[in-house]
């Protein structure tokens, strides 16, 4: 077939849709179901993406909220009877557990507290466990579309090229114009996997940096929250 003939075929053949829908539409039905699974994946990592957004942005207002209040002097039997019915947030959660620990040995009254600080050491402890597991919630989410993503919009590739190629052979026409829709469909499984692989992964790094920085903080607190009651433990020995 000489160039002549070439270009008169390719002015012949249809104008096929490149626009996304249409790329969607016209796509095999397993790149269908690639592009499709690939879009629900993204919606959901931005749900999370938001709500975890959300979430840090108030825990940290919280905590900063409740540390000024608890570091102005004001009593803890008060900061207690005013958050024991339901803290708010995990500083708090800490502290609530604490002093319920504290009081329960004293108003129990144990006739010794050799072990006290242990136990308020441990309950603390397993509430910091409890409230980071809260914090990591649904993070394994953002990680697995993050690394499979970019391979499950490559499958959806392969086989969309696979079958242009079929359809290449079966019509025995190599033109521009009936090659590059096919080509099309195919880079666009690839396109929705990276577009959902690269905010999970830049977001799912970020919240496990702000989670380890809030376990550090928790920590921190709960270190010096046992120093002051193990000095009352010590003054009332």
């Amino acid at each position: 077939m000489n160039p002549a003939d070439v270009a008169q075929t390719a002015m012949a053949a249809p104008s096929a849709d490149l626009s996304l829908i249409g790329l969607f539409l016209q796509a095999h039905f397993i790149v269908k179901f690639v592009m499709a699974g690939l879009v629900v994946a993204s919606v959901w990592v931005w749900a999370i993406i938001i709500d975890k957004t959300i979430l840090f942005t108030r825990m940290k207002r919280q905590m900063d909220r409740f540390e000024q209040v608890f570091w102005s002097g004001q009593s803890l039997e008060e900061l207690y009877r005013s958050l024991s019915s339901r803290p708010n947030h995990a500083m708090a959660a800490i502290f609530v557990a604490a002093m319920r620990e504290w009081k329960r040995s004293y108003e129990g009254g144990a006739r010794s507290f050799a072990g006290l600080t242990q136990r308020l050491d441990k309950v603390m402890d397993v509430t910091i466990a409890r409230e980071v597991e809260r914090l990591e919630n649904r993070l394994l989410v953002l990680a697995t579309v993050g690394s499979a993503g970019p391979f499950i919009g490559l499958f959806g590739t392969v086989w969309g090229i696979m079958t242009s190629f079929q359809s290449i052979a079966a019509s025995k026409n190599t033109s521009l114009a009936v090659v590059a829709p096919g080509i099309a469909e195919a880079l666009f499984a690839t396109a929705i996997g990276l577009i959902a692989a690269i905010p999970a992964t830049i977001f799912y790094n970020k919240f496990v940096s702000q989670v380890n920085r809030q376990a550090l903080r928790l920590e921190g607190f709960a270190d010096e929250f046992s120093a002051i009651l193990s000095r009352q433990i010590d003054e009332r020995g």
